[in-house]
């Protein structure tokens, strides 16, 4: 059975990522949202409230589950039989640094293959950083984050102001 492995932070999921999640969910008999620990990366919410948040979201899609990994991709993508990377992208700019690390990642294993999902049109701005900017400055974030987890991602912005 192909598995489709979505990696991020997910700092916060976004209405982009569920989009890209609802979209691969029809696609693949499995997804797996790895949430990936990024070194480079300062994050607002602990990994285990990544986790919550996204299980609150993708909770009525069957064939999605949620997981953790603080390793290369390449090493969590071992862990299934024939797994495909999904990513979401937004622009040209996306596109280099995705296929970048889809390169590398196929010259690591070679039967890793990447699913490139053109962003929804209306998702095209929207990322994680872009929401975090705008909560700083007490915009309304209800057209950008899933209303299960809108009242959390507002609290904690407001907290870290």
């Amino acid at each position: 059975m192909t598995t489709a492995i979505y990696p991020g932070s997910f700092d916060p999921i976004t209405l982009g990522h569920l989009n890209i999640i609802r979209r691969a969910a029809s696609m693949f008999p499995q997804v797996v949202i790895c949430v990936m620990i990024n070194a480079n990366k300062t994050p607002m919410f602990t990994t285990t409230e990544r986790v919550e948040h996204i299980r609150k979201v993708v909770g009525r899609l069957p064939n999605v589950r949620v997981d953790t990994f603080d390793g290369l991709l390449v090493e969590y993508a071992d862990r299934f039989d024939h797994p495909v990377v999904v990513r979401g992208l937004r622009a040209v700019s996306d596109f280099e640094s995705e296929f970048q690390m889809a390169l590398i990642n196929k010259k690591m294993k070679p039967n890793l293959e990447t699913a490139f999902l053109a962003s929804s049109e209306k998702y095209t701005y929207l990322s994680s950083s872009m929401v975090k900017e705008m909560g700083r400055y007490g915009a309304d974030l209800s057209d950008f984050v899933p209303y299960e987890i809108l009242e959390d991602v507002v609290e904690r912005i407001r907290r870290n102001r």
